[in-house]
């Protein structure tokens, strides 16, 4: 990756990668930048079907975020525990619903 590269990741998805106390991340800015774009897409891709679920079952929001929260950290994941609930409280920011 070039160093012309300049996504700007939020400072909550670079505490996924950095270690406390310090401040440098735990991963290559690469791999962080990688797995930012994939979350970030994935919580984007998540509002659509988020906001039929909601409709068509009647259900909380939280019962939704909850139920994205269980598909994302189902056998077989991509994402880790911490991604996942990252990609939840971005997805409830996307939509303006109160996080979990």
């Amino acid at each position: 990756m070039s160093d012309d590269y300049q996504i700007e990741i939020p400072q909550s998805f670079m505490a996924l990668y950095t270690d406390a106390g310090r401040g440098k991340p735990n991963a290559q800015r690469s791999v962080v930048a990688g797995r930012y774009e994939l979350c970030e897409d994935m919580a984007n891709m998540l509002t659509g079907p988020a906001r039929d679920t909601l409709f068509e079952l009647g259900i909380a929001e939280s019962d939704v975020l909850q139920r994205c929260l269980r598909g994302l950290h189902a056998d077989g994941a991509v994402f880790s525990p911490d991604e996942s609930q990252w990609v939840v409280r971005r997805l409830a920011e996307l939509l303006d619903w109160p996080r979990l």
